[in-house]
């Protein structure tokens, strides 16, 4: 493989799992990757590089402004990168790459100040559910060791279900032979659940939404498609 190839197969991975691709360029990298293993597998490792940062970020609505002026200020940006030779686009593409994990980082870092003064001493775990295409967070989950597994909708007013599906919840501690139903969930609603219902609670704990017929899986394992998943990360 040439070398500039392989080294824009790992940016564009990268770019997609955070997001950066605009609605045409995601589409044309999905259609890629239904068909090249080698490009899937920089993606999910783009994801275990990622996932831990983005789980330690407690959810915030942003102010509809500050996405305005993101836009005006990329803007010019993105003009000046399509008059660009193929050399300055990667260069510009690598930049981009690198300004959002360097955001990302900076907000995990005042992230974690802020919560080593406001954690209550019990061992507690956050995971945000992300729709597996979109990566937009749907659900929060938060669980505490002998307590309470919280499950948070951010939108109440998503998650319409088709008729006669319903939403299951699953859990999955690393090293465990297969996922854990915690029961039926109703769209867009919070729920709690004894942690006891789990084989455990630990850290890069899976859990997942599945869509399932509305009496539930019939197996007792996950056999719709999953519409959220994420993995635990200590506070």
């Amino acid at each position: 493989m040439n070398p500039e190839d392989s080294e824009d197969r790992v940016i564009a991975a990268g770019e997609y799992v955070l997001g950066t691709m605009d609605s045409a360029a995601r589409s044309e990298f999905e259609a890629r990757m239904a068909s090249d293993a080698a490009l899937r597998a920089e993606v999910y490792r783009w994801q275990d590089r990622l996932l831990p940062l983005a789980d330690r970020v407690p959810v915030a609505d942003p102010d509809p402004g500050h996405w305005r002026e993101i836009e005006t200020r990329l803007a010019p940006v993105a003009a000046r990168a399509e008059a660009a030779n193929d050399a300055l686009w990667r260069r510009l593409r690598r930049w981009q790459l690198t300004a959002g994990l360097s955001m990302a980082a900076a907000v995990l870092m005042a992230t974690l100040l802020a919560l080593q003064f406001s954690a209550p001493a019990s061992v507690r775990y956050l995971t945000l559910l992300n729709e597996p295409s979109s990566q937009q967070t749907g659900w929060i989950v938060e669980a505490t060791v002998g307590g309470q597994i919280r499950l948070v909708a951010l939108d109440p007013s998503a998650n319409a279900l088709p008729p006669g599906k319903a939403l299951q919840f699953w859990t999955k501690p690393e090293g465990a032979a297969g996922p854990t139903s915690l029961g039926l969930v109703s769209p867009g609603s919070s729920t709690g659940l004894p942690a006891a219902l789990s084989p455990g609670i630990g850290e890069r704990q899976l859990f997942e939404l599945t869509l399932e017929p509305e009496t539930g899986s019939p197996t007792g394992k996950p056999t719709g498609p999953i519409l959220f998943v994420g993995r635990s990360m200590r506070l």
